[in-house]
């Protein structure tokens, strides 16, 4: 339990801020007699205050007329220097409307000096704290709640719902974000099916963490779709987005890398573009491969519209893992040593061999690799993760 909590055995700290007379000598007795265990600290100025709150206090009890301040400029100094503490602020007994005023302005209550004693006093003091924390709580409701609508609206912009109706294709996906991120970061994937009958999918990912990187990465998601859907190629889509991207990007450095593949119709092979991203996997069976072992192609952004596309074929009930690098830029045991593409194969191959059934819960196995990847690497992944399974159904 935290100290300064009405339910702590730690003794409650009260700073009492107010000019000498009769009124300041009663209101501190009266704190003494409500809360004998209390630490209480006497200040006489908004100066004095502003220092004696590095000490740490739980309640300020503030007198609004003081040689440096008055009014409500006192409170609102004190609130923004201090808006985690509990403020009472003590007024005149013919400026109760300053009181309500202060309220309204951020303090949890107010008294009427000369219509107060020891027991309202205490229980002020008490009342005042709870509220605060109150209201904390509740401010970090509201944080969180937003934060949980900004990231719904996210994923539906980086990681939406397939746009397939072919039944013999099956798409399984996750996004992680990363463990130092309240939101979602650049990291975006999609698959289609054209009126042709092609399946296009891609994953890429937005160099850099936040908010602008999500944004740019929305960006370049939905220009995608709307480029496959149209029947562009991948070169010109590819081409595009880098247009895009040196649109919408504040950095002059900031690039982006994809991969793209476009399965033909009959399902028996793809086409494959890979723009400085890891390259798709290919699971037949029981085993997993690179799908081409070609080198990758420059990133979207740096690339200025050279890429070469490498062709692959499809075996029977094939499988594609596409990914971002975030699944394999974990350390091994927080070592030096990166995960990598052939440890990922590794692991896939075990899973494969122990589960012939995978393919019936794909999502277990995208489930599986990202709580594994986190066990090697000792802690949560620091960037994000993008997977995307697509697969066909044998017969």
């Amino acid at each position: 339990m935290s100290r300064g909590s009405p339910l702590s055995f730690d003794p409650l700290r009260v700073l009492l801020v107010e000019d000498d007379d009769g009124d300041a000598m009663l209101v501190e007795d009266y704190l003494a007699e409500a809360l004998p265990h209390a630490g209480i600290t006497r200040g006489r100025t908004v100066e004095g205050a502003l220092g004696a709150l590095d000490g740490g206090m739980d309640c300020v009890l503030l007198d609004l007329n003081l040689p440096d301040a008055g009014g409500l400029e006192a409170v609102l100094r004190l609130r923004e220097r201090a808006p985690e503490i509990a403020l009472i602020v003590l007024t005149g007994l013919d400026d109760e409307a300053a009181g309500v005023a202060a309220v309204e302005a951020g303090a949890q209550d107010y008294l009427v000096k000369g219509a107060v004693d020891a027991a309202r006093l205490g229980r002020a003091v008490r009342y005042a704290i709870v509220r605060r924390q109150a209201d904390a709580a509740q401010q970090q409701l509201r944080i969180a709640e937003v934060q949980s609508r900004e990231i719904a609206r996210l994923e539906r912009g980086l990681a939406p719902p397939p746009l397939v109706e072919d039944q013999s294709v099956w798409v399984a996906s996750r996004y992680r974000a990363g463990r130092r991120q309240a939101l979602l970061g650049g990291d975006f994937y999609d698959v289609v099916e054209t009126p042709a009958g092609t399946l296009r999918v891609v994953v890429g990912d937005v160099c850099g963490n936040g908010p602008d990187e999500a944004a740019i990465g929305v960006s370049l998601r939905t220009t995608w779709r709307a480029l496959a859907l149209a029947g562009a190629n991948t070169e010109l889509a590819l081409a595009t987005l880098e247009r895009v991207l040196g649109h919408e990007s504040k950095a002059p450095s900031m690039f982006a890398t994809a991969c793209v593949v476009e399965v033909d119709s009959e399902r028996t092979g793809a086409q494959v573009t890979v723009a400085g991203h890891p390259r798709p996997v290919l699971i037949d069976g029981s085993r997993s491969k690179p799908l081409f072992s070609a080198r990758p192609g420059l990133p979207v952004g740096l690339a200025e519209g050279r890429w070469v596309a490498q062709r692959a074929g499809l075996p029977a009930g094939w499988a594609l893992l596409l990914y971002s690098d975030g699944l394999i830029e974990g350390r091994i045991g927080r070592g030096p040593e990166r995960l990598g593409e052939d440890a990922l194969h590794v692991m896939l191959d075990g899973y494969l061999a122990v589960h012939p059934e995978w393919h019936e819960r794909p999502e277990e196995l995208l489930d599986w690799l990202i709580v594994r990847v986190e066990e090697l690497n000792g802690d949560a992944l620091t960037d994000d993760v993008a997977l995307l399974l697509v697969g066909a159904r044998d017969g």
